[in-house]
């Protein structure tokens, strides 16, 4: 299988919206970055690996040093859902530029550039649901006030019954 693509826009969109203080690593992404895709069997959507020491990266990223080759692994599920790809890539990506904590602005910028898809529009957040309950113990949900049962289609527990509404 070919390694993923980087879409072209995706860079010019970071360095629009990031200042050199909170990624540090971006102007040398075009030359230390390189995509490869993780086995099938990741548990992961995507990951951001650093060749060098944590106390190296974070020198050279209070030295606006460069971080040396960075390579962004992404799994092969996402190859049929763009949406989620670039979501999946932009988080990343924001890793790679310098964003190494997950804090509320890494969140709200890769939500921002490449939006999330929803459920109802991404075939591999549908996969992974039904992964999920596949492998799960409980099948049903069961209302312990009015003893009502239906058949589990989420993986969080539901708030209320949908028969009588009392909370769970």
């Amino acid at each position: 299988m070919e390694p993923p693509v980087l879409p072209t826009d995706l860079i010019a969109v970071l360095e629009a919206e990031l200042s050199a203080e909170e990624a540090p690593f971006l102007p040398h992404l075009g030359r230390e970055l390189s995509l490869e895709w993780l086995d099938v069997d990741s548990d992961r959507l995507g990951n951001t690996r650093f060749e060098m020491s944590h106390n190296e990266l974070f020198k050279r990223r209070r030295l606006r040093g460069s971080p040396g080759p960075i390579t962004i692994g992404l799994h092969p599920m996402l190859a049929d859902d763009d949406a989620l790809f670039r979501h999946t890539l932009v988080h990343e990506l924001l890793h790679a530029a310098g964003l190494l904590e997950h804090t509320p602005r890494h969140r709200k910028l890769a939500d921002e550039i490449a939006p999330p898809p929803t459920l109802s529009t991404s075939p591999a957040l549908r996969a992974l649901r039904e992964r999920v309950l596949g492998q799960s113990d409980q099948k049903e949900w069961t209302c312990g006030n009015c003893g009502f049962e239906w058949k589990r289609k989420t993986v969080k527990k539901p708030s209320r019954c949908p028969k009588c509404a009392s909370q769970f």
